[in-house]
This record gives structure tokens, sequence and C-alpha cells, in this order.
């Protein structure tokens, strides 16, 4: 590990997982904490490979084979990382409209009701029934933006809100993406980058392998799909593109789905049941029961009309 921070000491370096479209803005002033977000990276991964992975599949045998202690494991949630293994990343990747997925999953908070495991595959509780619409949240409010602004980002809120963090004397800085913008011009080179992500879907499609990571749904009890964090900029830009399908991956389900589906099985035969009733899960668009906020009323024509590629230009 010393090596390692010998080697980069000095040096403007993109944060883990970064897209190598941030290169030019690989920002020498935050290279500490960059170095220590690398740093806790390769020790989240190490500590997965070798602790994690190889615990999460002995208590997956147990369940698969109906040793004793395997309904334990079940009644925990099942080891995701593992049961992706046993399934398949096919098995686990569904394509939808990404119109259609407008709701995302919500947990209550802390004081209300525990949340469940991210390591779980099944989860408990009422994070299904209290949602919020994509459509009026703030990645797809960025996209509409500075696609409508793509030539003058200046009037972008996004811009206004990192400009006048320079002019407070606190620029904005991601360790996980080695990004320190405390120029306007490093400010309109990031949002550019946002731009030629969508540019380049439009082009040539959602790429799966582009972004940290994909693009994560959760099954509700009722089987619809939700959802859940990480990969919002790209669902918005999908959105606002009008693409007709994209991949995405289910890594939890609700518990009350699971039984129904199950119905007690355990092993091969209960994996085998659910992967066949996700092929059967679609995009949950209704509020849900226990939302905070009312419904947005939203005009018919809220999307804009779909972007065809033109010999390499967009419409």
């Amino acid at each position: 590990m010393q090596g390692f921070w010998k080697e980069h000491a000095g040096l403007g370096m993109l944060g883990p997982g970064a897209d190598e479209a941030l290169a030019p803005l690989a920002a020498p002033e935050i290279r500490q904490r960059v170095l220590i977000a690398h740093f806790f990276a390769r020790l989240r991964h190490a500590s997965q490979h070798y602790i994690g992975l190889p615990f999460g599949r002995a208590m997956l045998e147990r369940w698969m084979r109906g040793k004793i202690g395997g309904r334990l494991v079940e009644d925990w949630g099942l080891p995701r990382h593992v049961l992706s293994e046993v399934m398949g990343e096919e098995a686990l990747t569904l394509h939808v409209d990404p119109r259609k997925l407008i709701q995302e999953a919500i947990h209550a908070p802390l004081h209300v009701e525990k949340r469940p495991s991210p390591l779980a595959f099944i989860w408990d509780g009422s994070w299904d029934e209290r949602r919020e619409d994509l459509r009026t949240g703030s990645r797809y409010r960025l996209i509409s933006e500075l696609d409508q602004n793509r030539h003058r980002l200046e009037n972008t809120a996004r811009y206004a809100k990192l400009l006048a963090r320079i002019e407070t004397g606190k620029p904005w800085a991601s360790h996980q993406q080695g990004v320190f913008l405390d120029t306007p011009e490093k400010i309109r080179h990031y949002l550019r980058v946002y731009i030629g992500f969508m540019d380049d879907m439009a082009l040539n499609g959602f790429d799966p392998a582009r972004g940290k990571d994909a693009l994560d749904v959760a099954i509700s009890r009722e089987g619809r799909i939700l959802k859940i964090d990480r990969g919002l900029h790209r669902l918005a830009m999908a959105q606002r593109l009008g693409l007709p399908s994209i991949p995405v991956r289910v890594r939890h389900v609700h518990r009350l789905w699971w039984k129904r589906i199950t119905e007690g099985a355990h092993g091969a035969e209960a994996l085998q049941r659910v992967e066949q009733a996700l092929r059967q899960c679609m995009p949950e668009e209704s509020p849900g029961p226990l939302d905070e906020m009312p419904a947005p009323a939203l005009p018919d024509d809220f999307w804009p009309e779909p972007r065809l590629p033109i010999r390499g230009n967009i419409q």
C-alpha cells in the first residue's frame, strides 16, 4: 500500500469507478481524499472477496441443500451477491421501457422502521409502499435542463449552484470522481460530460458497461418493478431520449412476493420459480399508499418526442 501512495503522490487522479471522460478534470487539489477513496474501495473489494463471498457461499449452500440452519438463512434474506452467482446475471436482468420505470422505492426514516440489509436479496418492510416519482426528481430535471441549454449551460440551475460554491469559497468536489470544480470553465466541462453521455446513448443505445453501477431495481410485494439507488442519471437520459428498452438488474425482492412465488420451496426449485416469475414483472407506475407527497399532476405530453440518431447527429 505504501507503494500505491508513492506512485500517485502529487498527481490528479480519477476516483474509484469514475468514467474516463472526467479525466481532464482530475484534480491534484483533492488527491489525498481521492487516494483514501481508492484505499477504501480496495479494502471493500478485498473484504468481499476473501470474507463476504466465502461466508455467503457457505450460507447459501446450507439453504440450497436444505441443511440445518438453511431456514434461518432465508429468514435473514439470502446473501445477494452469492445468489446472483448461482442464478446468473441474465436471470436477474429484465428489459423495460425507461419511461415506464418512474417510481423509486423510498425507505422509511430509521426511527420509523429498520432498513433491510443491502447484502440481503429478500427485503422485509414497507419500502415498496413509499415511492417518489422520478419524472419530477432532481436527476431528470438536471438532464432535461442540460439538454435544453446545451449551448448555454450558464442558464442552468446546476451551473448557477456550482458557480455559487466558487463565489463563496467552497468549490464543489467529489473524491469518488476525483473532480474539483473551482473555475467556471471546469463547471462547463463537467456539465458537457453529461451531455456527451446522453448523445452517445442516443447514437449507440444503452451500454450496460458504461457507468460504475448497473441500473438496480427491486420487486415489490405486488410483483412490480421499482427503481432503487444508483444509475439514476443514466435512467434519466434514457427517459429523455425515449429509448424503447433498457436492461435493469433485480437486486432485491419483497418477502411477501418471494413467499407467494416460491410457495415454501427452497434451493434450485425456489430459484427457478423466481426466475420464471420475474419475466412477468412490469414497472410500477402508480404512487405508493405511504407516499409523503401527493402524486404530481403532469401533462399528457410530458415526455419529449423520442430522439433517433441520424448518421452521428442528434435530432
